[in-house]
């Protein structure tokens, strides 16, 4: 079984060894903890958010820099391939490990939530497990932890602290923005979960996505790096799906456009619900726009609609 925290830890070792081109900074915690900052004291950039965004994937997709057509101007955009889409996506890339240690607080992603089995359940479904010795975990976060917080995030994956890497990057950064760009592939797989799908039956995924522009702080550039997803990320999937109508409806119920909070900026709706995540529709984070083919019928089927004028409103882009 392939090794996702291996995986990481090649990319890991390879950020560091290009630290100087990537803009990056490297702490060498007392612990022995290792940190790659990309983006809190550090520049950061573009490649950087490219490392960032390989880590997360545990190297398992090809992810190079495109374009994307909005309109009043050409954006930057990621463009995703893989064969391994729910090792990558779901084994790994998923920021499904909430980390507050006293006043610290980090959204968790990337190969150590293998080890750490956050949530359990997932692994379970998805039958995948990781033995590695070494952790290597990608912190959304605008602080450097410190020893007590990577002490406590090294107990949760079963290592010693000198086994642990993190990249810190902060969500208001060139970095952040690409990473989080990056996850367009992942949010449809999580979406098709939620719906009741067995996502084990995708066997490849391909998407592209723009990436914001950093447009203020970490709670405003949170919703236009989510809105680049959910108004203009386009997925494509092939599955091994044996009921062609099921496959159809779930099809139809992916894209963003169903959810009740659908066609204004994610900022506007989450500042409308008091900034709490529990009162805005979770059907929202999801792709624009989804393909999947099923190999066994040779059927493909499309949904969604790429909306660029709410994104733009989101990026606040003047036309001079």
């Amino acid at each position: 079984m392939i090794s996702v925290n291996e995986n990481g830890l090649d990319v890991f070792e390879e950020m560091m060894d290009n630290s100087e081109e990537l803009q990056v900074g490297i702490k060498d915690l007392d612990n022995g903890t290792m940190i790659i900052d990309a983006g809190v004291e550090e520049v950061g950039g573009f490649e950087a958010g490219l490392y960032v965004a390989r880590i997360c994937m545990a190297d398992l997709a090809d992810i190079k820099f495109s374009s994307f057509d909005l309109g009043k101007f050409v954006a930057p955009a990621v463009e995703l391939t893989t064969d391994h889409p729910v090792v990558a996506c779901m084994a790994s890339q998923y920021a499904g490990w909430r980390i507050k240690v006293k006043d610290f607080f980090g959204m968790g992603s990337g190969p150590a939530r293998a080890l750490s089995l956050n949530p359990r359940e997932l692994y379970d479904k998805i039958l995948y497990a990781d033995e590695a010795d070494e952790a290597v975990l990608v912190l959304e976060s605008d602080r450097i932890p410190d020893e007590e917080v990577t002490l406590e995030i090294a107990k949760k994956c079963g290592v010693e602290s000198e086994d642990l890497y993190i990249v810190v990057v902060p969500t208001s950064s060139i970095a952040g923005s690409v990473q989080i760009s990056a996850r367009g592939i992942e949010t449809g797989v999580h979406k098709l979960d939620s719906l009741g799908f067995d996502i084990n039956g995708i066997e490849h995924a391909h998407g592209i996505i723009p990436i914001s522009p950093v447009v203020g702080d970490d709670v405003k550039c949170m919703g236009s790096t989510n809105d680049c997803i959910i108004y203009s990320g386009r997925m494509y999937y092939t599955v091994d799906y044996d009921d062609v109508e099921e496959l159809k409806d779930y099809v139809k119920k992916v894209p963003s456009q169903n959810s009740r909070d659908y066609g204004k900026p994610f900022y506007v709706t989450f500042k409308e619900a008091g900034f709490d995540f529990f009162k805005v529709d979770a059907g929202m984070f999801a792709p624009a726009e989804i393909t999947v083919n099923e190999v066994n019928s040779g059927k493909t089927f499309t949904s969604g609609k790429i909306n660029t004028e709410v994104l733009l409103e989101s990026f606040g882009v003047e036309t001079l």
